[in-house]
């Protein structure tokens, strides 16, 4: 586990595990370009029960924002929740709130604001329903995402669950209704890129846009198969930078 100790502002990453980091990059990268007094770390912890650790030895944290695997485990460590947020069942921007020597962490969830804002521009008039492959904190977001773009959400999952599709169930009339597909799960992140979800991939067509939420490697295995099929296909890379641009905002408004 990092920890820092200066006068500077600290922002971080929480999260397990921390193999490769765009948000430390990008915003110490930022920090520099603007002369902000600041610094980016990562705080790879393997309990989220750590995260007191992590604010008790690091008084100058300002902000984090949080990844796999506890975008909902942290939620109970939260003093309030942004009503997006809460809605959602997700968090993965907290705010550090400094009142009158008390320490306050307000959770938020920009995921939502960066899915939406890089997925309108390529939805057409046929894509009135989508496919969420997984059902973690990530899927959450694209849920109401997608809700909020007029699009209607269906869950897929391993595993059996109440409203909640299996892998096996996705028919070809289910693909052919469907023609929106969102990866949240991690299958195809580097390093294991030989991975994908198991979707019957002959059922895509040029009426489909394929969405994955990984954005290393540039094109993943997932998007490789769905456009050999003709669809029209999305990394999470945009989704990423947008959402870092919201984490800002909420940290500085």
């Amino acid at each position: 586990m990092n920890t820092t100790k200066s006068k500077k502002q600290i922002y971080g990453l929480l999260g397990y595990p921390l193999i490769h980091s765009f948000s430390k990059t990008f915003f110490n990268e930022k920090f520099t370009a603007e002369k902000i007094a600041a610094e980016y770390v990562n705080f790879e912890i393997d309990h989220i029960d750590l995260i007191k650790k992590v604010i008790a030895e690091n008084p100058e944290l300002c902000g984090l924002n949080v990844t796999l695997p506890y975008k909902e485990a942290v939620i109970p460590y939260m003093n309030e929740m942004d009503e997006t947020a809460r809605m959602i069942g997700a968090v993965n921007v907290i705010k550090f709130i400094r009142e009158k020597g008390k320490l306050r962490l307000k959770g938020f969830n920009s995921d939502i604001i960066g899915f939406t804002d890089s997925i309108r521009p390529l939805l057409k008039p046929e894509h009135k329903k989508g496919l969420v492959l997984g059902t973690g904190g990530a899927s959450k977001a694209v849920w109401y995402g997608l809700l909020s773009l007029g699009i209607t959400p269906q869950l897929v999952s391993r595993t059996a669950k109440e409203n909640v599709l299996t892998y096996e169930e996705l028919t070809p009339e289910i693909m052919s209704e469907y023609t929106v597909i969102v990866n949240t799960t991690p299958l195809g992140m580097y390093p294991h890129t030989a991975t994908c979800p198991p979707i019957p991939y002959e059922q895509l067509s040029n009426n489909h846009l394929v969405y994955d939420l990984i954005y290393n490697p540039d094109q993943t295995l997932f998007m490789e198969k769905a456009a050999n099929q003709g669809a029209t296909t999305k990394n999470g890379l945009e989704m990423l930078l947008l959402q870092a641009f919201a984490s800002w905002d909420i940290w500085h408004q």
